[in-house]
Protein backbone atom coordinates (compact mmCIF):
# COMPACT_ATOMS: atom_id res chain seq x y z
CA UNK A 1 0.00 0.00 0.00
CA UNK A 2 1.57 3.35 -0.86
CA UNK A 3 2.39 5.39 2.53
CA UNK A 4 0.56 8.43 1.45
CA UNK A 5 -2.54 6.47 0.92
CA UNK A 6 -3.11 4.41 4.13
CA UNK A 7 -6.54 5.18 4.51
CA UNK A 8 -7.68 3.97 0.68
CA UNK A 9 -10.79 2.92 0.46
CA UNK A 10 -11.88 3.99 3.83
CA UNK A 11 -14.53 6.85 4.52
CA UNK A 12 -14.33 9.35 7.83
CA UNK A 13 -16.60 11.55 9.20
CA UNK A 14 -14.66 15.04 10.94
CA UNK A 15 -16.97 17.23 12.79
CA UNK A 16 -16.31 20.72 13.52
CA UNK A 17 -14.85 20.37 10.02
CA UNK A 18 -14.53 24.16 8.52
CA UNK A 19 -12.05 25.75 10.04
CA UNK A 20 -9.22 24.63 11.91
CA UNK A 21 -7.78 21.31 13.62
CA UNK A 22 -11.14 20.21 11.82
CA UNK A 23 -10.52 21.65 8.39
CA UNK A 24 -6.86 20.67 8.43
CA UNK A 25 -7.93 16.76 9.85
CA UNK A 26 -10.09 16.48 7.05
CA UNK A 27 -7.92 17.69 4.29
CA UNK A 28 -5.70 15.18 5.50
CA UNK A 29 -7.58 12.58 5.55
CA UNK A 30 -8.26 13.26 2.32
CA UNK A 31 -5.21 13.16 0.96
CA UNK A 32 -4.39 9.78 3.01
CA UNK A 33 -7.11 8.52 0.53
CA UNK A 34 -9.99 8.63 2.96
CA UNK A 35 -13.63 9.00 1.50
CA UNK A 36 -14.34 12.57 3.74
CA UNK A 37 -17.56 13.75 5.22
CA UNK A 38 -17.12 17.23 6.16
CA UNK A 39 -18.96 18.46 8.68
CA UNK A 40 -20.02 21.91 10.20
CA UNK A 41 -23.11 24.54 10.11
CA UNK A 42 -22.07 26.57 7.46
CA UNK A 43 -22.45 25.78 4.01
CA UNK A 44 -20.06 27.70 1.87
CA UNK A 45 -17.22 27.18 4.41
CA UNK A 46 -17.75 23.30 4.69
CA UNK A 47 -18.24 23.29 0.61
CA UNK A 48 -14.99 25.03 0.14
CA UNK A 49 -13.19 22.36 2.06
CA UNK A 50 -14.84 19.47 0.26
CA UNK A 51 -13.65 21.44 -2.75
CA UNK A 52 -10.25 21.36 -1.78
CA UNK A 53 -10.45 17.56 -0.68
CA UNK A 54 -11.38 17.11 -4.27
CA UNK A 55 -8.99 19.53 -6.21
CA UNK A 56 -6.56 17.32 -4.76
CA UNK A 57 -7.43 14.32 -6.14
CA UNK A 58 -10.07 13.04 -2.65
CA UNK A 59 -13.34 12.27 -2.28
CA UNK A 60 -15.31 14.34 -0.15
CA UNK A 61 -18.88 15.73 0.70
CA UNK A 62 -20.29 18.32 3.30
CA UNK A 63 -23.00 17.33 5.70
CA UNK A 64 -24.79 20.16 7.91
CA UNK A 65 -25.60 19.95 11.34
CA UNK A 66 -26.27 21.63 14.23
CA UNK A 67 -24.72 18.78 16.79
CA UNK A 68 -25.93 20.75 20.10
CA UNK A 69 -29.76 19.16 18.11
CA UNK A 70 -30.30 16.05 18.70
CA UNK A 71 -33.01 15.99 16.00
CA UNK A 72 -30.09 17.11 13.55
CA UNK A 73 -27.21 14.31 15.00
CA UNK A 74 -30.29 12.19 14.09
CA UNK A 75 -30.28 13.49 10.80
CA UNK A 76 -26.56 13.82 10.40
CA UNK A 77 -26.22 9.81 11.25
CA UNK A 78 -28.93 9.24 8.65
CA UNK A 79 -27.13 10.78 6.02
CA UNK A 80 -23.82 9.27 7.29
CA UNK A 81 -24.92 5.56 7.66
CA UNK A 82 -21.77 3.83 8.47
CA UNK A 83 -18.24 4.95 8.58
CA UNK A 84 -14.76 3.58 9.04
CA UNK A 85 -13.32 6.72 10.99
CA UNK A 86 -14.96 9.48 13.60
CA UNK A 87 -13.14 12.31 14.40
CA UNK A 88 -14.95 14.37 17.19
CA UNK A 89 -13.86 17.39 16.63
CA UNK A 90 -16.38 19.99 16.74
CA UNK A 91 -17.03 21.92 20.16
CA UNK A 92 -17.12 25.08 22.07
CA UNK A 93 -15.22 26.94 24.40
CA UNK A 94 -15.87 30.18 26.54
CA UNK A 95 -14.24 33.41 27.48
CA UNK A 96 -11.88 32.85 30.19
CA UNK A 97 -14.14 33.52 34.12
CA UNK A 98 -15.04 32.75 37.31
CA UNK A 99 -16.68 29.30 38.17
CA UNK A 100 -19.30 31.86 39.56
CA UNK A 101 -19.90 33.94 36.33
CA UNK A 102 -20.82 30.32 34.41
CA UNK A 103 -24.99 29.91 34.39
CA UNK A 104 -26.83 26.98 34.00
CA UNK A 105 -27.57 27.76 30.43
CA UNK A 106 -23.91 28.10 29.37
CA UNK A 107 -23.08 25.33 31.23
CA UNK A 108 -25.47 23.01 29.44
CA UNK A 109 -24.94 24.62 26.14
CA UNK A 110 -20.86 23.97 26.34
CA UNK A 111 -21.28 20.20 27.70
CA UNK A 112 -23.98 19.86 25.30
CA UNK A 113 -21.29 20.34 22.39
CA UNK A 114 -18.41 18.80 23.51
CA UNK A 115 -20.09 15.58 25.83
CA UNK A 116 -23.14 14.95 24.60
CA UNK A 117 -22.63 15.36 20.55
CA UNK A 118 -19.83 13.18 20.87
CA UNK A 119 -21.76 10.40 22.98
CA UNK A 120 -24.19 10.10 20.81
CA UNK A 121 -22.27 10.03 17.75
CA UNK A 122 -20.49 7.44 18.94
CA UNK A 123 -23.49 5.40 20.52
CA UNK A 124 -24.63 5.54 17.06
CA UNK A 125 -21.80 5.01 14.92
CA UNK A 126 -19.39 2.38 17.22
CA UNK A 127 -22.10 -0.42 17.01
CA UNK A 128 -21.83 -0.68 13.39
CA UNK A 129 -17.90 -0.12 13.17
CA UNK A 130 -17.50 -3.56 15.88
CA UNK A 131 -20.29 -5.55 13.57
CA UNK A 132 -17.78 -4.62 10.86
CA UNK A 133 -14.91 -5.62 13.04
CA UNK A 134 -12.87 -2.71 12.57
CA UNK A 135 -13.18 1.28 13.07
CA UNK A 136 -10.77 4.49 14.53
CA UNK A 137 -12.78 6.64 16.52
CA UNK A 138 -10.29 9.41 17.76
CA UNK A 139 -11.83 12.22 19.95
CA UNK A 140 -10.21 15.62 20.06
CA UNK A 141 -9.47 16.46 23.65
CA UNK A 142 -7.56 19.30 25.52
CA UNK A 143 -4.77 19.37 28.06
CA UNK A 144 -7.24 21.69 29.97
CA UNK A 145 -8.96 18.32 30.61
CA UNK A 146 -5.30 16.86 31.73
CA UNK A 147 -4.36 19.78 34.13
CA UNK A 148 -5.50 22.50 36.26
CA UNK A 149 -6.17 25.73 34.49
CA UNK A 150 -8.43 28.82 36.01
CA UNK A 151 -10.87 30.33 34.45
CA UNK A 152 -11.71 27.49 32.00
CA UNK A 153 -13.36 25.18 34.79
CA UNK A 154 -16.23 24.56 32.44
CA UNK A 155 -14.61 23.85 29.64
CA UNK A 156 -11.92 21.50 31.57
CA UNK A 157 -14.92 19.65 32.96
CA UNK A 158 -15.92 18.68 28.99
CA UNK A 159 -12.50 17.53 27.87
CA UNK A 160 -12.02 15.75 31.06
CA UNK A 161 -14.76 13.81 30.69
CA UNK A 162 -14.12 13.55 26.90
CA UNK A 163 -10.77 11.40 28.03
CA UNK A 164 -12.78 9.26 30.42
CA UNK A 165 -15.38 8.29 27.94
CA UNK A 166 -12.40 7.63 25.45
CA UNK A 167 -11.09 5.17 28.33
CA UNK A 168 -15.04 3.37 28.53
CA UNK A 169 -15.33 3.10 24.87
CA UNK A 170 -12.00 1.34 24.07
CA UNK A 171 -13.05 -0.87 26.85
CA UNK A 172 -16.61 -1.82 25.39
CA UNK A 173 -15.44 -1.60 21.64
CA UNK A 174 -12.27 -2.30 21.35
CA UNK A 175 -12.20 -6.07 21.35
CA UNK A 176 -14.40 -6.25 18.28
CA UNK A 177 -11.80 -4.18 16.52
CA UNK A 178 -13.08 -0.30 17.06
CA UNK A 179 -9.72 1.72 18.12
CA UNK A 180 -10.98 4.33 20.23
CA UNK A 181 -8.12 7.35 21.27
CA UNK A 182 -7.96 10.92 22.32
CA UNK A 183 -5.79 13.65 21.30
CA UNK A 184 -4.71 15.82 24.07
CA UNK A 185 -3.96 19.34 22.50
CA UNK A 186 -2.39 22.30 23.60
CA UNK A 187 -2.44 25.81 22.41
CA UNK A 188 -2.99 25.97 18.57
CA UNK A 189 -3.88 28.59 16.12
CA UNK A 190 -7.20 28.48 15.23
CA UNK A 191 -10.74 30.84 15.27
CA UNK A 192 -11.71 29.19 18.70
CA UNK A 193 -9.42 31.53 20.47
CA UNK A 194 -7.86 34.62 19.91
CA UNK A 195 -4.02 34.54 18.85
CA UNK A 196 -2.71 36.46 21.30
CA UNK A 197 -4.54 34.17 23.81
CA UNK A 198 -2.98 31.07 21.83
CA UNK A 199 0.45 32.60 22.35
CA UNK A 200 0.29 33.14 25.98
CA UNK A 201 -0.71 29.32 26.63
CA UNK A 202 2.06 28.49 24.37
CA UNK A 203 4.47 30.63 26.29
CA UNK A 204 3.84 27.61 29.02
CA UNK A 205 5.05 24.91 26.71
CA UNK A 206 7.89 22.97 27.12
CA UNK A 207 8.48 24.21 23.31
CA UNK A 208 7.71 27.46 23.89
CA UNK A 209 5.16 27.51 20.75
CA UNK A 210 1.95 27.45 19.51
CA UNK A 211 1.14 24.57 17.14
CA UNK A 212 -0.27 25.11 13.84
CA UNK A 213 -3.46 22.92 12.64
CA UNK A 214 -1.85 20.80 10.45
CA UNK A 215 0.51 19.58 13.55
CA UNK A 216 -2.51 18.23 15.28
CA UNK A 217 -4.16 16.67 11.65
CA UNK A 218 -1.00 14.83 11.10
CA UNK A 219 -1.69 12.91 14.69
CA UNK A 220 -4.80 12.25 14.02
CA UNK A 221 -4.13 10.39 10.63
CA UNK A 222 -1.73 8.41 12.17
CA UNK A 223 -4.83 7.46 14.70
CA UNK A 224 -6.70 6.92 11.81
CA UNK A 225 -4.35 4.42 10.00
CA UNK A 226 -3.12 0.96 10.22
CA UNK A 227 0.11 1.80 11.40
CA UNK A 228 -1.84 2.69 14.91
CA UNK A 229 -3.46 -0.51 15.01
CA UNK A 230 -2.24 -2.13 18.32
CA UNK A 231 -2.87 2.05 19.33
CA UNK A 232 -6.44 1.99 21.96
CA UNK A 233 -7.95 3.85 24.93
CA UNK A 234 -4.68 6.36 24.63
CA UNK A 235 -4.84 9.73 25.07
CA UNK A 236 -1.92 11.20 22.84
CA UNK A 237 -0.76 14.88 23.45
CA UNK A 238 -0.10 16.92 20.54
CA UNK A 239 0.42 19.43 23.32
CA UNK A 240 3.89 21.02 23.08
CA UNK A 241 5.32 18.92 25.98
CA UNK A 242 2.71 21.52 28.29
CA UNK A 243 1.06 18.00 30.58
CA UNK A 244 4.62 16.48 31.04
CA UNK A 245 5.62 19.16 33.52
Amino acid sequence: MDEQRDLEGLSALVTGATSGIGKAAAEELGRRGAEVIVHGRDSARGAAVADTIISEGGKARFAAADLSDLAQLDDLVEQVGAVDVLVNNAGIALPAGPTADVDVATFDRIFAANVRAPYFLVAALAPKMAARGRGSIINIGSQAGHVGMAGIAAYSGTKGALAALTRSWAAEFSPAGVRVNVVVVGPVYTPIQPRETAEAVGAGTIMARVAQPEEIASVIAFLASPKASYITGAAIAADGGRTAI
